[in-house]
């Protein structure tokens, strides 16, 4: 080491565990005398502490990511990073290869561990390689061996991890205890969802509406409302193991872990099934918008036949006339579907009533009984016919579309069409056998007869608005797929079980 001064970063981060190591003053201090012995200097603005977080992953660190930032810029502020130990820097073996390869050679900026000096050369290297690999199996097994212990905690009954709302933990390792004020709310929200019938888009502008706040000090939105109605917890259980570590992704419900807690229920086991099965038994079609936001009674039902993608309404207001409606595929909007499927609402809304009055007409109508997610019929034959029908569908759109450019004739056009309408008609004979077999496929009768005059009394009706109309239509249509070419639709129906 030479006599001119070198600029120092400083690294400190305590881990999540609760292994045996310095406190962050301790590793600032011994680090300051390691820098002040070794002609280092070491501002203010770059020493990053980092208290209770895991070296697993860079991403994850705020102050990590800060200095590697800084290190980054022009203004090249230190050329050496000062760690306790290399795990500090982090446990796994690969980002910690990654970043101080980046930081030597793209930098200029060395990682320098001040209780793990290094010999110069190649045998430096390959034991900093050793202590990488040591620090990420320590890591690895620490992993293993704190899920097999909340494991089996959960199959006890403990409660372990942050208390919902309407909850809190008074010591270490206490159970829960009810906060009364909050749990009011919770008692509110699953009244009103059972009792009153209230959606849960309605339901989250009600709560807003009164200041009401969550247990984080946020205004409610659907998720939260989704995860205090699917929490077991507020009925005296206890869930685990629900979501990935990391990425919250929820896993399959045979891997969850639902004991009887130790804590006191803020509603009735029979209350919280009962939401359950109103839960399980509506459809809740992924990014979909909730029926209050809908602009038309169609909104979010209409599908194009060749992406599958919605038809996004438009609305255009008039100062002397009524609201004029169009729709159009968002695919094709977004350049993403070669298919311009676009109508207006003159054109789709007396068709969509027709074929409905139809259904109620000849009483014969096929749907399906939207059960629980634990028990989907559809089986992969099904699912099989379904992807070939859907090729189909995207076939005819681009024979159409080679016939408007003359690409084909008139009479290739015929016989293609021809062709694929023999093919569409054998995949539909197909899926409509399956779907019989099935235990769970309703075909005619009142039970679907009956919603659907209903719902056709209601949309006539000028007592309803677009957002009840769209509900109603909603409860018993999962999607209509239009077909601009032939200017034919088909109605896809299901029954929520709730109702048999």
């Amino acid at each position: 080491m030479n006599d001119q001064l070198i600029s120092a970063a400083l690294y400190i981060r305590v881990s999540t565990e609760k292994q045996e190591e310095l406190s962050p003053d301790s590793q600032k201090r011994l680090l300051l005398e390691y820098a002040k012995g070794h002609s280092m200097t070491v501002s203010q603005e770059h020493i990053y502490i980092e208290n209770g977080i895991s070296g697993r992953k860079a991403d994850k660190r705020p102050k990590f990511q800060a200095m590697i930032a800084a290190a980054k810029s022009e203004e090249h502020p230190f050329d050496v990073i000062l760690v306790w130990k290399f795990s500090r820097f982090a446990r796994n073996q690969e980002e910690s290869i990654v970043y101080k390869s980046m930081l030597r050679n793209k930098c200029r900026v060395d990682v320098v561990s001040i209780s793990e000096p290094l010999i110069d050369g190649p045998f430096g290297g390959l034991i900093e390689r050793i202590i990488e690999w040591m620090d990420e199996f320590y890591s690895i097994r620490l992993s293993g061996d704190v899920t097999r212990g909340m494991t089996e905690n959960a199959l006890r009954g403990a409660y372990q991890c942050r208390p919902p709302l309407g909850y809190r933990i008074p010591y270490h390792k206490a159970p829960p205890e009810i906060i009364p004020e909050e749990a009011e709310i919770v008692r509110m929200i699953f009244d009103k969802y059972v009792n009153d019938r209230m959606s849960i888009f309605a339901l989250t502008k009600y709560l807003n509406s009164l200041g009401l706040k969550t247990n984080r000090g946020n205004p409610f939105e659907k998720r939260a409302l989704e995860y205090i109605l699917q929490n077991p917890g507020y009925a005296g259980d206890i869930r685990w193991n629900r979501t990935v570590h990391g990425t919250k992704e929820v896993r399959d419900p045979s891997q969850w872990i639902i004991r009887p807690g130790h804590h006191p229920a803020i509603i009735s086991k029979e209350l919280f099934l009962a939401a359950q099965k109103r839960f399980h038994s509506e459809h809740h079609p992924k990014n979909a918008k909730p029926a209050e936001a809908a602009k038309h009674w169609l909104s979010g039902l209409l599908k194009c036949p060749s992406c599958g993608r919605s038809l996004s309404s438009c609305v255009m207001h008039r100062k002397t006339a009524p609201d004029t409606f169009s729709f159009q595929c968002c695919g094709y909007r977004k350049g993403k579907c070669s298919h311009n499927c676009y109508v207006r609402e003159e054109e789709i809304a007396p068709a969509v009533l027709k074929a409905l009055e139809d259904a109620v007409r000849l009483c014969n109508v096929n749907y399906v009984v939207r059960k629980c997610p634990d028990g989907k019929y559809e089986n992969a034959e099904l699912a099989t016919l379904k992807k070939n029908l859907e090729r189909i569908r995207q076939r005819e759109a681009r024979m159409r579309e080679a016939y408007l450019e003359g690409i084909d004739t008139k009479e290739e056009y015929r016989r293609n069409k021809e062709l694929l309408q023999k093919e569409r008609a054998g995949l539909e004979d197909q899926i409509v056998r399956l779907d019989q077999a099935a235990s769970d496929k309703g075909s005619g009768g009142a039970r679907m007869i009956i919603p659907i005059s209903s719902i056709l009394d209601i949309l006539k009706s000028d007592q309803f608005t677009m957002q009840e109309k769209n509900t109603a239509l909603k409860s018993i249509v999962e999607r209509i797929v239009f077909d601009k070419g032939s200017l034919h639709i088909d109605v896809d129906y299901y029954l929520p079980e709730s109702l048999l």
